[in-house]
C-alpha cells in the first residue's frame, strides 16, 4: 500500500455540528490527474499547471498533444520525435517551476492517424504511424516518459479501412507496451461490450496484462471496464466521481484538460481534479484512505511508479 497517505492539522472546533472543513484543516499528499495537455504556444501553458497546483494538484500525467498543436508537419515517423522530445522538455520545464511531479505520456493520438490516412492512404499512415509508436516506446523505455498513449479509435464514424487501420495501430501499440511492461492510455469510442470484446481479444492475441490499459474519458460506469480487468481513468466532474465511488475506488480521475484558448476550461479546467476530490472528502463521500488510494495506489500499480 501506498504510504504517501494524509496529513491532519486540527484547530479547535466551536461544536458539534461545525462542518468537517472547519474542524480539519485536510491536506491530501497526493493528488493527481491522469490526463492532461498542456499548450504553451495556444493556451495558458505552465500557468494551468500553476492553477493545478494551487488548488492542491502535486502529480500530473502530460499527454502529448497532435502534430498540428506543435506546428509539426508529418511526412514520416521520424518527424514525432520533434513532438515527443518536446513534452518532455514541456513536463521538465514544468516540474522545475511548480514543483509538481510530471509524467509524460507519448503516443499516436487515433486523429492524428485519420489525419494522416487522409493525406497517404491507409497503408502509408499505418505504416508512419507503427514507426511513431516505436520511437515512442524508446522515451518510455528510456525514462523519460511514464507510459504510452493516447492510442485507440476514434471516437466518431470513419471509413472502415480507417478503422481497421486504427485497430491495428492499437494491437501494435498494445504489443509494443507488453514488450516493454509499461501502461498505455487508451482514447477510443464509448464503452460498450462491442469495444471491450474486441480489447479483450488484442490483450489475447499480445498477452499484455489489462491493468496495463487505462480507458482514459471514461464515465461513471466502471464496473463495464473493470470486468474486464481494465483501469478506468474517470472524467472527474463531482457527479461522475460520486457515481464510480458506488462500485469501488479502482479507478483513476482526469481532467482531459486541453489548454487550448478557443476552447478555455475545455475539456474541464486545471483545478477539477484537486477541487473535484477535495468537496467529495469534505462532504463525505469520499474518505482520506479512498482518496489516497486512488491517486496514488491505483497510479503506482498502474504505471509502476513510485510518487513518494
Amino acid at each position: 500500500m501506498c504510504t504517501c497517505r494524509v496529513k491532519y492539522d486540527f484547530c479547535r472546533a466551536t461544536g458539534p455540528a461545525r462542518r468537517l472543513r472547519d474542524v480539519i484543516h485536510m491536506k491530501l499528499e497526493t493528488i493527481t490527474d491522469n490526463h492532461m495537455h498542456i499548450d504553451p504556444a495556444s493556451g495558458v501553458g505552465v500557468e494551468a499547471a500553476k492553477r493545478f497546483k494551487r488548488a492542491g494538484g502535486t502529480c500530473m500525467f502530460l499527454v502529448n498533444k497532435m502534430s498540428k498543436d506543435w506546428g509539426v508537419t508529418v511526412t514520416k515517423a521520424g518527424d514525432f520525435t520533434a513532438i515527443f522530445e518536446g513534452t518532455v522538455e514541456l513536463g521538465q520545464m514544468i516540474a522545475e517551476e511548480t514543483g509538481l511531479a510530471v509524467f509524460p505520456v507519448v503516443g499516436v493520438h487515433p486523429a492524428e492517424l485519420v489525419y494522416l490516412c487522409a493525406r497517404f492512404g491507409t497503408v502509408r499512415a499505418l505504416e508512419i504511424s507503427t514507426g511513431a509508436v516505436d520511437i515512442a516506446s524508446g522515451f518510455v523505455e528510456s525514462g523519460l516518459a511514464a507510459a504510452l498513449g493516447e492510442i485507440g479509435r476514434p471516437h466518431y464514424p470513419v471509413e472502415p479501412d480507417v478503422f481497421e487501420a486504427s485497430n491495428k495501430l492499437l494491437e501494435h501499440a498494445l504489443c509494443v507496451a507488453k514488450d516493454l511492461g509499461c501502461a498505455i492510455q487508451l482514447h477510443t469510442e464509448s464503452a460498450s461490450e462491442k469495444l471491450f470484446d474486441d480489447l479483450s481479444k488484442m490483450v489475447k492475441n499480445t498477452g499484455i496484462k489489462p491493468d496495463k490499459i487505462v480507458k482514459h474519458f471514461s464515465g461513471p460506469d466502471t464496473a463495464m471496464v473493470q470486468k474486464r480487468g481494465i483501469m478506468p481513468s474517470v472524467l472527474s466532474s463531482t457527479e461522475n466521481i460520486a457515481a464510480a465511488l458506488k462500485h469501488n475506488t479502482g479507478f483513476l480521475m482526469e481532467s482531459d484538460y486541453i489548454d487550448d484558448n478557443r476552447r478555455p476550461g475545455a475539456v474541464m479546467g486545471p483545478k477539477t481534479v484537486p477541487r473535484v476530490t477535495k468537496k467529495l472528502v469534505e462532504t463525505g463521500v469520499l474518505s482520506l484512505e479512498d482518496a489516497a488510494r486512488i491517486h496514488c495506489d491505483n497510479i503506482e500499480k498502474t504505471y509502476g511508479l513510485e510518487l513518494h
